[in-house]
């Protein structure tokens, strides 16, 4: 789980000096992707960067995992995260088509190398970013 806190000022036109107050907007992301958090007014956009790898892992991915993935393609597509009214079906059917070529794709791929571990390759994952945060 990874729990993300950004402290900034609303700076909205029209905002008065004695009116802009610090805001604390707080995200909570149950997956260890990175996050970008976009401050517009008074919301907040969190968005994953990156989908991560489905195949070749023991065990393999789940249609949930495959759901996800393609929950955060059509995200990032249509830039954005939560579709308006007029567009929510179509956001639906998309993520619903990306689902099941995801799927799809998953079951034909064949290799030889041996399966992955989940938790080997998060501790990996982990190890990597510890590193490249430590540096900066």
């Amino acid at each position: 789980m990874i729990a993300v806190e950004i402290v900034s000022e609303a700076k909205a036109i029209g905002t008065t000096a004695a009116s802009a107050r610090p805001r604390a907007l707080r995200a909570t992301l149950l997956s260890d992707c990175s996050v970008v958090a976009i401050a517009f007014g008074y919301s907040v956009v969190v968005m994953c960067r990156n989908i991560r790898t489905l195949h070749n892992f023991d065990p393999p991915a789940s249609r949930d995992e495959a759901h996800d993935a393609a929950l955060q393609y059509v995200r990032k597509i249509s830039g954005s995260t939560k579709p308006s009214k007029a567009n929510e079906a179509a956001f639906a059917r998309a993520v619903e088509a990306v689902t099941a070529a995801t799927t799809r794709l998953l079951d034909d791929l064949v290799t030889t190398a041996p399966p992955k571990n989940r938790e080997s390759e998060a501790a990996k994952a982990r190890a990597r970013s510890a590193q490249r945060y430590a540096a900066a």
